[in-house]
């Protein structure tokens, strides 16, 4: 191969510059998509793999068995450190806890720190890189922390603030100041524990109490624990060890004994040491109080991401394929010529490969451009952050594919043309393709135009059934309604500045009314559950709701029967009306909801048994709110009058925006060392179906993408009929066919070729469809019209496609086309 091969190459290319954009624009839009998607898979695959001998360290998981559906969290009491410790094996144990996070002050305004309290360990764990300063002396000084590069350009725009003291405040409204001991390389953008600074147990705004918990775990309190074990150590023994002190702990021990029957057999809290390497694919754990808000991903998902990614690039690649054997069947002159010139096999299959290199290189070079310009758009669908996915070494392996893509495409139309025969060629009597392999390369456009028309159907169901959860009616109307919680260790009942906050906000004009409760509809991070029973009845564990007098009056839900809390009536914390909804009477044993009314329930405390049961009297039945999302059925739901609590809800009695303003400038007034984060109702609610609205928009992309390769495929389909046929057509032509005839005569081939399709991609898109709609409880009705949209889309892609081929055999003129 010479450079006189490309040379050849290129001016066949620009001789035929339909033909090159085709080829060149189809197969780099392919490789554009294939790149990003499995740029964006590898950045999932690599979670967690900065941390030294990462593929040796867990986290210590623990479900416990008494809570209501029994979650796993990835937080396990604290005491559970030593004994991990001191179990065989185990080269090192940390941690950390995010109890406190911290607002700086730089500048006269208040910035939120993603900080974590760190165990000791926890450097060495984590191997952490430090660029400037002492870190041990961060971590173990009273007035000193670490931040990040990234966070010390954020804050001062330089990283030169070694040294420099700030002012730090935490969710307990205290505040001080503490010197930056240290910068750190910022961790990398894919890991399962994100952090902006850094702090030791020893720093001064740590409360003493809590620093002594971090330290012994003596109350039980949870927090995240890493565990290294030595490669070749049995996990088993580790997880034994760690188990059997949870089995002794003294919150497992206080455990009243019909708790525990009721378990029959099983432990009260079950501990499990997960890998770290797998924490982003970890779908069990739930989030609670104590969780770091981090993302997660689904294994599934990606995996078939990467599917599409391979189906996108082998689409472009049949293209590529089906065009290059067009072009070949056209120069099957210019081949014979070079066959009775001399010309050996070997140097033929030469001139094609450069050729088809020569394609695929600047295939490759549009692809990295439009994933380039494209990737900012891609990390924001996906919610990701993905600099480091142009790395050199992915760019380097995009090169590298586009090379495997060019030696691979190369094959078939070699094949062809080493089977073109000199004298049948020039004596006008073409043999250049056989019969099965013309049926092959038709199958090759069957499955791009079906994997185009599957990725529609499937695309558009999941756009409409997370269209339709998020506008599901929750039980009340959320629009008028604003949702934000109060600073860390302040509840309405014991705070005076949130009882100032809400009396305050309660006189602005933009402000209907203030209630509270412990979790905002569509958020469980703060869900608890207790037995209820009824007299002579069964206990049930039914989900606990705490909410104010006035909750359902701002919410604006009526009973179904008898009456909800009313402010005019009930006072706050009063231990004896409760209001449970239709689901909990029916667990309860009651035959209807009304029969429930007056009746009294025996409710046990929340610590699981270890205070007394205490009595309650039904006063009325609630609808079924949606808690949570549409995934899961309403369940047994009730109602208590609680003040402990620190989510409150405002109505707006006008615009929610002036209400959000009147908000922030009381805020302002009574925590002045918090920073306000105030969210619409429907926004919280509609954050259940993020990763569904995330997966659409990526289908709709990769749709678009697939329908574009496929109308590239269908413009081979009728370049490739129009090629075959044209004498056909011609002699038609001469025997009186009309241009509407030959046009139909072109639509029927391609439409066949639809059709094979759609018999291919609707069965298993339905399939598909149904296996989704199966994670819902409740599912958006009629969703498979999708199925017959899509053909539609279809057809109508591959009509415009065709149009110009169509349009040359119409206007064909028999006298030529018979003389050539």
């Amino acid at each position: 191969m010479t450079f006189q091969d490309f040379r050849v190459g290129l001016r066949i290319l620009v001789k035929d510059p339909a033909y090159s954009l085709v080829a060149i624009l189809g197969l780099g839009i392919g490789l554009a998509a294939c790149l990003l998607l499995l740029g964006f898979a590898r950045y999932s695959w690599q979670y967690n793999a900065h941390v030294p001998d990462a593929d040796n360290v867990y986290i210590v998981k623990q479900r416990n068995n008494l809570d209501l559906g029994e979650p796993w969290v990835d937080q396990a009491p604290l005491l559970l450190r030593e004994a991990a410790r001191t179990a065989p094996g185990v080269s090192n144990v940390s941690g950390y806890v995010n109890w406190f996070p911290f607002t700086v002050q730089v500048d006269g305004q208040l910035r939120k720190l993603r900080s974590l309290t760190v165990l000791p360990g926890f450097a060495e764990m984590m191997g952490l890189q430090v660029l400037k300063g002492d870190l041990n002396e961060a971590l173990s000084r009273p007035d000193s922390f670490a931040i990040t590069e990234e966070t010390a350009i954020r804050l001062f725009g330089s990283t030169d603030v070694l040294g420099r003291t700030v002012t730090l405040s935490t969710v307990h409204e205290q505040g001080g100041s503490a010197r930056i001991a240290a910068i750190l390389r910022n961790p990398p953008a894919n890991t399962t524990i994100p952090f902006q600074a850094l702090n030791g147990l020893n720093l001064s705004l740590v409360p003493q109490m809590m620093r002594t918990e971090a330290l012994t775990g003596e109350q039980g309190w949870l927090g995240n624990l890493l565990v290294r074990v030595r490669a070749g150590a049995p996990l088993a023994a580790v997880t034994a060890a760690v188990q059997q002190a949870a089995d002794s702990a003294p919150s497992v021990q206080n455990v009243p004994p019909e708790a525990k029957e009721r378990l029959a057999g099983r432990k009260i809290m079950d501990i499990r040491l997960a890998p770290l390497r797998e924490a982003y694919f970890d779908r069990e754990v739930a989030t609670n109080a104590f969780s770091l808000q981090v993302e997660r991903g689904s294994a599934t998902v990606v995996t078939g991401l990467v599917v599409i990614a391979i189906l996108i690039l082998v689409l472009a690649a049949i293209n590529y394929v089906n065009l290059a054997t067009i072009r070949v069947i056209r120069r099957q002159r210019e081949i014979c010529m070079r066959k009775v010139l001399g010309a050996s096999a070997g140097r033929l299959a030469l001139q094609f490969v450069a050729e088809s290199l020569l394609v695929t290189m600047l295939a490759t070079a549009i692809g990295l451009l439009l994933a380039c310009l494209a990737l900012p758009v891609f990390a924001q669908m996906v919610n990701r952050d993905l600099g480091s996915v142009l790395s050199l070494e992915n760019l380097l392996a995009a090169l590298a594919i586009g090379l495997v893509v060019g030696l691979l495409t190369v094959i078939y139309p070699a094949w062809i043309a080493f089977g073109v025969r000199p004298a049948q060629a020039l004596a006008g009597r073409p043999d250049t393709e056989s019969r099965r392999s013309k049926r092959l390369r038709q199958a090759l456009s069957v499955l791009q135009l079906a994997v185009a028309m599957g990725l529609a159907s499937v695309a558009m169901a999941i756009a409409w059934q997370t269209r339709f959860a998020i506008d599901a009616s929750p039980g009340f109307d959320p629009a008028p309604l604003l949702v934000f919680d109060l600073p860390e260790g302040h509840m309405v009942r014991t705070s005076d500045k949130a009882r100032g906050l809400m009396a305050e906000l309660s006189q602005q004009p933009g402000v209907a009314g203030i209630a509270f409760s412990t979790d905002p509809v569509g958020r469980a991070k703060n869900q608890w559950s207790t037995e209820i029973k009824r007299e002579g009845g069964e206990a049930a564990t039914i989900d606990i709701k705490s909410v104010s007098a006035n909750f359902f009056e701002q919410y604006g839900v009526k009973a179904v029967a008898g009456r909800l809390f009313d402010s005019k009536i009930d006072q706050e914390d009063d231990a004896v009306p409760i209001v449970i909804n239709a689901i909990a009477a029916r667990k309860l044993g009651f035959a209807s909801p009304e029969q429930a009314l007056g009746q009294t329930l025996l409710l046990r405390g929340l610590d699981h048994g270890v205070s007394s049961l205490i009595t309650k009297r039904v006063v009325g039945i609630a609808p079924e709110i949606l808690f949570y999302s549409l995934r899961e059925a309403p369940g047994a739901t009730a109602y208590e009058l609680w003040a402990a609590n620190a989510t409150l809800t405002v109505r707006a009695s006008g615009s929610v925006a002036d209400a959000e303003r009147a908000v922030r400038t009381t805020w302002a007034k009574y925590f002045p060392n918090s920073i306000l984060e105030a969210r619409s109702a429907k926004d919280i609610y509609a954050e259940n179906y993020a990763e569904d609205a995330r997966l659409a928009r990526l289908l709709a992309v990769a749709t678009v993408i697939a329908m574009t390769i496929a109308a590239f495929g269908a413009y081979v389909l009728a370049a490739d009929a129009v090629q075959r046929r044209t004498q056909e057509i011609a002699l038609r032509k001469l025997y009186g066919a009309r241009r509407s005839d030959i046009g139909k005569l072109v639509a029927k081939e391609v439409g066949t070729i639809i059709a094979l399709s759609a018999v291919v991609a609707l069965p298993l898109a339905a399939l598909l469809i149904a296996n989704y709609l199966r994670t819902y409880a409740v599912q958006v009705p009629i969703a498979y019209w999708t199925l017959v949209f899509a053909l539609a889309v279809t057809l109508v892609t591959a009509a415009v496609a065709v149009a110009r081929h169509a349009w040359i055999a119409m206007r064909l003129k028999p006298a030529v086309a018979l003389r050539t």
